[in-house]
């Protein structure tokens, strides 16, 4: 027979669980857990068993635990957790990759019908078509503006209409409505909120990044810092390639612009006085890709024919 424990005696249990996993994973997900029923958290904890451990309860209590573990520990970055706290959440202790647990819990979305009073958390568009209702079910649809005809013996819709707005509440025409036609606009499940990691805080979005964005992000950060640095004169590790690129090529200048020279100015002004040059060593080069490319190398070789003899070598033209 299980012994029942009073309130004072759970708290001490949750405290003493909460901070075994406070020490064990430095890993936490912040999940909202809003119309959530306990037979969808069940499914959600089955799913996740292995790496991961689901913690819901009561936001005071967790704060409580948490001021308190820090201070024993002497581990304030777990006060980063104190703002998250913030109305019905719970969290999601992990050892496992923080995306794919996120891809997990995302996958345990229960659809649900549009309840009166309830925010919408997305757009409700109720398509065109016959709906399966008698011609007496119309005022429904009048309430609501939605155009309609009776055809055979049925009520049809025209067009799509924009039934409920996100962020709006569900009235009770919209709600029966739906329910008369048997949609359900709606899903819930774990949302994950804010991601916790061995001190740091950051937006679930940072999880759907890739290696290519992360590359772009470095790269177009590298372009600003070196717009920057050449903007200010001011020396950087990305900008001084620039710096001495852009020097050498004002030496360069004052160089072929007086008698002043050094051996790398020498070839430059070498070939400004004979530009015919530049056609010398370039001509070798394009002969060579020419012969490379495969037209060149299937194009037969022509032979030569022999010159046929004009009437001009026999001493007289056509019209002598």
């Amino acid at each position: 027979m299980a012994i029942k424990l009073s309130k004072a005696e759970k708290k001490v249990q949750y405290d003493k669980k909460l901070c075994r996993l406070l020490n064990e994973y430095t890993q936490v997900l912040i999940v909202a857990a809003d119309n959530v029923g306990s037979n969808q958290m069940q499914n959600i904890r089955k799913g996740l068993r292995g790496d991961s451990i689901v913690l819901m309860g009561k936001n005071t209590l967790i704060r409580r635990c948490v001021k308190l573990h820090a201070e024993n520990t002497g581990n304030k970055a777990l006060l980063n957790l104190l703002p998250l706290l913030v109305g019905n959440v719970g969290m999601i202790f992990t050892k496992g990759d923080l995306k794919e647990v996120s891809e997990e819990v995302a996958k345990y979305k229960v659809g649900a019908p549009a309840r009166v009073g309830l925010v919408a958390p997305i757009d409700v568009i109720v398509p065109p078509g016959n709906t399966g209702l008698d011609p007496s079910q119309t005022s429904f649809f009048q309430v609501l503006n939605i155009p309609t005809k009776i055809n055979k013996g049925t009520v049809e819709i025209i067009t799509p209409v924009e039934l409920i707005k996100k962020g709006e509440k569900v009235g009770s025409s919209e709600a029966a409505l739906l329910a008369k036609l048997g949609i359900r606009p709606f899903s819930y499940g774990l949302v994950v909120l804010s991601v916790y990691n061995d001190g740091s805080v950051f937006s679930p979005e940072v999880l759907d990044l890739t290696d290519d964005d992360l590359i772009t992000k470095f790269a177009n950060g590298v372009s600003v810092l070196t717009s920057l640095s050449l903007a200010i004169s001011y020396p950087t590790l990305a900008a001084a390639p620039h710096m001495f690129i852009n020097a050498y090529k004002n030496v360069l200048a004052v160089a072929l612009a007086t008698d002043y020279s050094y051996p790398q100015a020498e070839k430059v002004k070498e070939y400004l006085k004979d530009p015919t040059k530049f056609a010398v060593a370039a001509a070798p080069v394009a002969a060579a890709e020419t012969a490379s490319t495969p037209a060149a190398a299937a194009e037969p070789e022509k032979k030569e024919e022999p010159a046929e003899e004009s009437d001009d070598d026999m001493g007289f033209s056509l019209f002598d």
